[in-house]
Order: structure tokens, then C-alpha cells, then sequence
């Protein structure tokens, strides 16, 4: 047992999801017990994760959504302090990856038990993300998304009808320049969607793991033109029962570049987030790993 608590655990008692899940970061924190300090913060969560690096804490445990653990993740990327996770997202879908349990106390044990291991993570003109990045429709759908939560609360359901309501306002198509590595070539797409979630890509039956393995991005184009035309993809996403090629164009690039002619900023989806960020982007794997606290039950960090 360290002499002085060596996990800080960061928590945003403001945001919905620890109004919708009152009492998890103490049920959490009851596990913990000395081991874990408490620390609550409002705005970016990447600063109050560069406090606690420097105040010497071995492990920072992202109490939130996926945007909350981006942003931890960001200033952790490249540094020997591990990130762990206690799901009180929508969706988490990296600590579910991870196959982190979302029950609080169940997740507090396997922090405990668990092991550091190293992960490659994506990064956004610099700016790390585990999930997803994502321009056109995508972002589109989650500010009607946040907007529904703030009305009705943070459930699964209201963000497949905040999709729906979007794609019914669909939006015209984007003419981009797209570098893919080596290869330059302009495109017409209403939505552009960039994985490096292993998981998140199974959930919804679409390939791509093994790219996401070997350090790679698997993005998708949609061709889709219509309202008709989103609305058959969505349903097909919900049956997983996606035409790889024909519903989506798909590719595994390393690196990715994007312009759009005319503009300077661009509306970015980010891990969930949505940000207004400078153009071109550039999308590539960081030159720094991530560690991140596995549970026990997950082989990689039986391997650790």
C-alpha cells in the first residue's frame, strides 16, 4: 500500500452522465478506498490530467463518457502514468473495449487488479482520440443530440432519434480534397467517418479489426446522396447488415489528409465531442503509445 494516494480519479459532478448516475464515482471512490484521491473539475479534462501527472499519481481514472476519457487521454498520451476508465457514458464504447465493466464497483476492482498496458491511439491535428472522428452528417447528429439530452435526458434511445431527425434535415454533400497516404483525389461525401475502435466497428458488423491491429484507420465514405439513401443505411447499421463497397466505401490508410475548398474551419465529431477545428486535418497514429489499466479477464493484459 503506497504511503500517499497514487490513483486520482477525475470526476465533472456537473456533466449529465453523473446526474444521470448519482453515486457512482462514491461507490467507486468506496473501493478505492486510500488508495484514490478525488478530485472534481469543470471544462477541459486534459488540464486537471496534467496537474495530476505532475503531482506524481501513478494512475488517472477518467470518471465520464468517451469525451471525458479523450481528453485525459490527451494529456497522458506519452507520459508513464496509466489511464483508466469508469464508464458513465452514453455509450462507452472504449471501456467497453477494453472490457471494462460499467458497473462502478465492479470497474473500481479490475482497475485494481488489473494491469498497464500500451495501445496506439489516434490523434486530430494533434488532439488524441480512441473512438472515432467524424465531419459531415456525424457531427450534425450530435449537436441535435446534446440538445435532445438537455430536454429529455441522456439515454440510448433519444440519440437514435436525434440521428433520425438529422439525416430527415439531411445536409448537402462536402466536396473534399482527400489525402489517403500517398494518394490525393477530390471527393463528394455527406459524411466522412474515421474508426480506431475495434469494438465500436463490431457493434455495428462492420470490418475493420485487423487494420485497426496493425496501426491503420479504417475510414468510411458515404455515397449516398438522399434522405432515402441515409435512412436505408441507418436501418442497415442497426441490422448489421452493412454492403461493405456498396453502402460504404471503405478504406485502411495510415495517414489521412483533409481540405475543403473555401473553408477554414470545419465542424469535427471527436470522441463523441463536437469541435470547430482549423483546416486541413491531418489524422495519424500518435508517435507516443497510451498505457491504459486492463481488467485482468482481457488476455492482453494477461500478457503484460
Amino acid at each position: 500500500m503506497p504511503d500517499r494516494p497514487d490513483i486520482c480519479v477525475l470526476s465533472n459532478p456537473r456533466s449529465g452522465t453523473a446526474r444521470r448516475n448519482p453515486g457512482a464515482v462514491d461507490r467507486a471512490m468506496a473501493v478505492f478506498g486510500p488508495r484514490a484521491e478525488l478530485r472534481s473539475f469543470s471544462g477541459d479534462p486534459a488540464d486537471e490530467a496534467r496537474r495530476a501527472v505532475q503531482d506524481g499519481f501513478r494512475i488517472v481514472v477518467a470518471a465520464g463518457g468517451d469525451g471525458t476519457v479523450a481528453g485525459v487521454a490527451h494529456a497522458l498520451a506519452g507520459t508513464d502514468v496509466a489511464l483508466a476508465v469508469l464508464a458513465l457514458g452514453t455509450f462507452n464504447y472504449f471501456a467497453r473495449g477494453l472490457g471494462m465493466p460499467e458497473d462502478p464497483e465492479a470497474a473500481a476492482r479490475a482497475i485494481l487488479s488489473g494491469a498497464p498496458h500500451d495501445i496506439a491511439v489516434g490523434t486530430l491535428n494533434g488532439r488524441v482520440f480512441l473512438n472515432n472522428v467524424a465531419i459531415g452528417l456525424y457531427p450534425a447528429i450530435l449537436e441535435e443530440r446534446e440538445a435532445t439530452y438537455a430536454r429529455y435526458g441522456r439515454y440510448r434511445i433519444l440519440a437514435h432519434i436525434a440521428s433520425l431527425r438529422t439525416i430527415l434535415r439531411f445536409q448537402r454533400p462536402y466536396r473534399m480534397v482527400l489525402q489517403q497516404d500517398e494518394t490525393q483525389h477530390r471527393i463528394r461525401t455527406p459524411m466522412l467517418f474515421v474508426a480506431r475502435s475495434a469494438y465500436q466497428l463490431d457493434q455495428f458488423g462492420l470490418e475493420g479489426a485487423r487494420a485497426i491491429s496493425d496501426d491503420r484507420f479504417v475510414m468510411f465514405l458515404a455515397p449516398q446522396q438522399t434522405r432515402l439513401g441515409f435512412l436505408r443505411l441507418a436501418w442497415k447499421l442497426i441490422r448489421r447488415k452493412v454492403d461493405h463497397g456498396r453502402d460504404v466505401i471503405v478504406s485502411t490508410p495510415r495517414e489521412i489528409g483533409v481540405s475543403v475548398p473555401g473553408r477554414r474551419r470545419i465542424s469535427v465529431a471527436l470522441d463523441g465531442e463536437k469541435l470547430k477545428v482549423r483546416l486541413p486535418l491531418r489524422i495519424e497514429i500518435a508517435e507516443h503509445d497510451l498505457q491504459v489499466i486492463l481488467p485482468p479477464d482481457n488476455p492482453a493484459a494477461r500478457k503484460a
